[in-house]
């Protein structure tokens, strides 16, 4: 167990992306440190986001363009206005040209210590920021069009091509670079405002890349792709009980044979430069270090898929010889195998417990309040869950009694009493969807596993929050023992 969750801890799971705003998503602006103020106020000492990566155009947080950048989205355009590079009527402009045009008064204007922090920046960087940079810049210049249809020399990261792009594209990687530079200027401000109030930042790692990315085009021989780009098989998860055809999600499968070669080099980088954002990190599809799910390409479903192995338990000792201490979540949900827990536990690697699929009738289900342990993270419902307003509503009548009677309840004391559950279980992290704290129904809902379209988009309002919301928060906190 990380040292971090060796005592009783809550937390909060809500993207930035949702946080109130004028603009059209969260940033790491005033709501986010008002957030903060929310969290502490209320008895939290975690946060839990999403994975904080550039996105596609399905606007998912798990289809990451690069295993290292931020999301420029997520930049607080009031924190540019106010140190002189971006005007108050450029602000609502798309976030590139808003970006770029802050970047050339960056460029135009900035003081010796601001150009040598960002110096510092690209220099400490450079092992992805240059690959995300040129990368960024031919999606630019190609109108959006992925890798594998640029033109051969770059598509094929030619010496000649490339260093003719750094020659003649020298100011457009900056400003690429410089979004990245604004970005983790602006996420550390807020790590250290976090701290300052005792609050650790919970992350999550995607276990799989984009297609689509700088990771595929650069590291193409970490990855099972073709000569021209194209993945011979497809990453997914196989039928179950919520989806009779799985789950096709389309990323290359990894090349594991290749990164082992390699001492894994490319998932130790990737997982320290989360670590130097967050306190914790979530691995997000744990059982894929242990068997993962193969789909041949063009398959329409992911029916046709089979397992094969992974070695995970070579990774893991890899990880723990460069890191040391390993302050990593399992995401261990869905089928598990007697193999994917005794992984994660021979490297004491809390998993998840997650309350909504507690209520089978079986009295050995590992959700069940009576049969949680210490080291995991209990959580009312996740990002891919409804809402538990809106799951307990979705209940048959049968289910909905053996859910009172489990928690004690009444039909009108929802989400409170499955709050109070996750609030009173043993686990040592509690963590509660922001949308369950204030009560919201399925409208609410992040994210509908398997649908193209209308996900990712919540966001609260201020005016959703009010002082017996944080002295409710704050109550359960001391009675169980999380303050």
């Amino acid at each position: 167990m990380s040292t971090l969750l060796d005592r009783r801890r809550a937390g909060v799971l809500l993207h930035p992306t949702s946080l109130p705003g004028s603009g059209g998503t969260g940033t790491l602006g005033d709501d986010a440190r008002r957030f903060l103020d929310f969290l502490a106020a209320g008895g939290f000492t975690v946060w839990q986001t999403l994975p904080l990566g550039p996105v596609d155009h399905s606007r998912s947080p798990y289809q990451v363009k690069s295993a290292h950048a931020g999301n420029p989205e997520l930049v607080d355009h009031a924190g540019l206005v106010a140190r002189g590079w971006l005007a108050e009527s450029e602000r609502t402009l798309p976030v590139v040209e808003c970006l770029q045009r802050a970047y050339a008064r960056f460029r135009d204007s900035a003081g010796a210590g601001e150009r040598a922090a960002f110096d510092r920046f690209v220099q400490q960087q450079r092992n992805w920021l240059l690959p995300y940079s040129l990368f960024e810049h031919h999606r630019r210049e190609t109108g959006g069009r992925p890798w594998w249809e640029w033109p051969a020399p770059i598509r094929e990261r030619q010496p000649a091509a490339l260093t003719a792009t750094l020659a003649a594209a020298r100011d457009s990687l900056r400003s690429i670079a410089f979004e990245q530079y604004l970005f983790d200027h602006q996420w550390q401000q807020l790590r250290d405002q976090a701290r300052a109030r005792g609050i650790l930042l919970f992350g999550d790692l995607p276990f799989y890349v984009d297609l689509d990315s700088v990771e595929v085009w650069w590291h193409r021989r970490f990855f099972r792709v073709d000569a021209a780009g194209q993945p011979a098989a497809v990453a997914g998860v196989p039928p179950d009980y919520f989806n009779a055809d799985g789950q096709l999600w389309g990323n290359p499968l990894y090349d594991w044979v290749a990164l082992e070669a390699d001492g894994f080099r490319w998932w130790i980088d990737r997982i320290r430069s989360q670590l130097g954002r967050f306190d914790l990190l979530r691995i997000d599809h744990f059982r894929a270090l242990e068997s993962y799910w193969e789909v041949p390409a063009g398959a329409t479903t992911a029916r046709d898929g089979c397992w094969q192995p992974a070695p995970g338990a070579t990774l893991l000792a890899a990880l723990a010889r460069d890191l040391g201490e390993m302050p990593l979540v399992a995401e261990d949900l869905g089928t598990i195998t007697p193999a994917v827990r005794e992984l994660r536990e021979s490297f004491g690697l809390p998993g998840m417990l997650v309350l909504q699929f507690a209520f089978d009738g079986s009295a050995q289900n590992p959700y069940l309040p009576a049969n949680h342990i210490e080291n995991a993270v209990v959580y009312t419902g996740t990002h891919d869950n409804d809402t538990t307003l809106g799951w307990y509503a979705s209940l048959d009548a049968g289910t909905r009694a053996r859910v009172d009677a489990c928690l004690a309840s009444t039909p009108g004391d929802m989400p409170g009493a499955l709050i109070r559950a996750a609030f009173a279980s043993p686990a040592m992290l509690a963590v509660l969807p922001m949308q369950d704290l204030l009560g919201l129904g399925g409208e609410a809902r992040m994210n509908v596993p398997g649908t193209p379209g209308g996900n990712w988009a919540w966001r609260f309002g201020w005016e959703q929050v009010d002082a017996a919301l944080t002295d409710r928060c704050r109550r359960l906190a001391v009675m169980s023992g999380r303050t």
